[in-house]
């Protein structure tokens, strides 16, 4: 893992639990923890994009959730956000050669 990626494994303390055991405000844990906001809404935008050509290509709901490691929950809202906003969600046409190809 670089410096640049998030630490996405699940946490065995929260961040009042740290800050009781080092003395420090719950905000100075989160503050210290947590990604810049620029880098979180970009990797939010780009696995809305990854959801939306996923599900185009094919792919259960599950199967993106779990290829993407994230809940099935969350591909359904980013689905049904995308659709509510517009987004064409039909499948990518077939190449005949049982392909995909992409726009």
């Amino acid at each position: 893992m670089t410096m640049t990626e998030p630490d996405r494994r699940r946490r065995k303390m929260t961040a009042r639990a740290a800050a009781e055991k080092f003395g420090v405000s719950i905000r100075t844990v989160q503050r210290v923890v947590a990604e810049e906001r620029a880098v979180y809404e970009q990797a939010a935008a780009d696995r809305r994009a990854q959801i939306i050509d996923l599900y185009r290509r094919g792919l259960k709901q599950k199967a993106i959730a779990a290829q993407l490691g994230v809940t099935p929950a969350l591909v359904s809202i980013r689905i049904r956000e995308a659709r509510e906003a517009g987004v064409d969600l039909s499948l990518l046409p077939d190449d005949g050669n049982g392909n995909v190809s992409a726009d």
